[in-house]
Order: C-alpha cells, then structure tokens, then sequence
C-alpha cells in the first residue's frame, strides 16, 4: 500500500458518512425486529443462505443450502437451520459455542433482493427439532436455533451489476478444479485427478 494510499485512509465515522448521502426513508424503514409475513415469504422461497459467524479465529462466512425452505420459521422470532453433512471443520459452530452473534444473507435464485437477517444462535441435538428435517432417512447432526434481532431486505443493485442469475458459462473456464486446487496446495500428496473423478460420486452418496 502506498503512502499516499494511507493518507486517504478513512477511520472515523464522520469522515465516512461526510462522504455518503443520507439513507432514505426506505432504507431505514424496511429494517423491523422480527420476521414479517413478507420476509417469512422470502425464507420460504429461499434454498441457499450465507452464514457469517465470529469466533476465537476471527469471522467465518459459510454456505448453506437445500430445498427452498430449509430453514424453518417457528414463529416471528424464530429460525431453526439444519446443520447438514459437511467438511467437518465445524467454523461456525465452534464459533457460535464462543460468541452467539450471527448474520444470514438468504438469496432466491432469480430474485434480486436478498434478505438479511441478525441475531443469536445456540446449537441443539434435541431429537424432536431433528426429526424434523429428515431427508432420505438422515437426520442432521445439530440444528440452530436462532433468535431473531433484526430482519431488512437488500436492494438488487449487486445482484443487477454483478449479473449473477444470468447464464455465463464462460466464468467456469479458468477457474481451477477442486483437485487442483489441493494437489498443488499439498504439493501433490493428494492425488487431485482421483479426487476430481471421485468427487461427483462423493457428493451424491454424502448429500445427507
């Protein structure tokens, strides 16, 4: 970073907001403390969402996905999430054991808005939540249930500029491939054309 980079530097909220225009009434009303009907309408909808947690490590954002409306509403203060079959890392829920605080960005493919939501989650094995999200006969390991503290929609200006739901195949063709990746990250100890041929098969026999 350059020198005159550091000079331009903004760390007080008064040089920030000295260079943005005041929210608009619309902004500041669409934020409520729990989950309207609409806002319930868009989790229903929903089949993917981000969860951001903050731990000992520092922060975590993790995806999180299945059939729209995997995330279940209990009442207007109330989410309950499956925690599905994973890498085992557990970031976020060895975050959330630390500190509470989570965030969610739900998206509906094709919808330009997407939804936020904030507030506090604590990690259950109770058999009855559990049974509630069986899928091909698996039960998810835990659920979070989460305490709602703030819900607003996002306007679709990032969704519009990044062209995200339209269909751009040619964004693949650099990309590197899973296998890839890890073989050169392991300086080859892990075989990455056998993960690469194996790992369609994987994911279909470890969805749940």
């Amino acid at each position: 970073m350059s020198k005159n980079s550091i000079s331009h530097q903004i760390t007080t909220i008064s040089q920030l907001t000295s260079i943005y225009d005041t929210p608009g009434e619309a902004s500041i009303k669409k934020e409520i403390p729990y989950l309207h009907p609409h806002y319930q309408a868009i989790i229903n909808a929903s089949p993917f969402a981000v969860l951001a947690t903050r731990g000992l490590g520092g922060l975590d954002a993790s995806p999180r996905g299945d059939a729209a409306g995997f995330v279940h509403i209990e009442d207007d203060k109330t989410l309950i999430m499956p925690d599905r079959r994973g890498n085992n890392r557990l970031d976020s829920l060895r975050n959330i054991i630390h500190d509470p605080q989570i965030a969610l960005l739900f998206l509906v493919p094709g919808l330009g808005e997407t939804l936020r939501v904030n507030g506090r989650a604590s990690i259950s094995t109770d058999p009855e939540l559990l049974n509630q999200f069986i899928v091909n006969g698996k039960l998810p390991k835990t659920v979070l249930l989460i305490q709602v503290e703030t819900v607003f929609f996002q306007c679709s200006r990032a969704i519009h500029r990044s062209g995200l739901w339209s269909d751009k195949k040619d964004r693949m063709v650099s990309i590197p491939t899973p296998g890839r990746i890890l073989a050169d990250l392991s300086n080859s100890t892990i075989d990455g054309d056998k993960y690469d041929r194996e790992l369609p098969a994987r994911i279909k026999e470890t969805l749940y």
